[in-house]
């Protein structure tokens, strides 16, 4: 069976210097993956909505490899916490946190996500 795709107007934004930056459909969203977008300065971010709907923005690249790699990472919980798995050495960073569950001293950039 095939499932319709969501039809959806409404669209995800990044908060990026005080304003609102459109990065994507929320259709093109699928619960417990990931989308990369690029920033107008060039940084990329990893968007991720999990299976309850709630939206999570992180930077894309993974801080141990310098890879732009994090929106496809392998998404769980950690304690009840959302966190993306990098598919490179597989190091996890909790979405809300943006903290490396597995080495306290590194963490990754989180952004103000909303629909709109």
């Amino acid at each position: 069976m095939t499932l319709a795709p969501e039809t959806t107007e409404l669209k995800i934004e990044l908060a990026l210097d005080g304003d609102w930056f459109t990065v994507c459909d929320l259709s093109t969203l699928l619960p417990g993956r990931g989308v990369a977008a690029l920033l107008p300065d060039g940084r990329q971010a990893a968007i991720f909505r999990d299976r309850s709907g709630e939206l999570y923005a992180i930077d894309n690249r993974d801080p141990f490899t310098g890879a732009a790699v994090l929106s496809r990472g392998l998404t769980g919980t950690h304690q009840g916490r959302p966190f993306v798995a990098s598919p490179l050495l597989k190091q996890r960073f909790d979405l809300a946190s943006g903290r490396c569950l597995d080495d306290e001293a590194v963490q990754v950039t989180v952004y103000k996500v909303r629909t709109a």
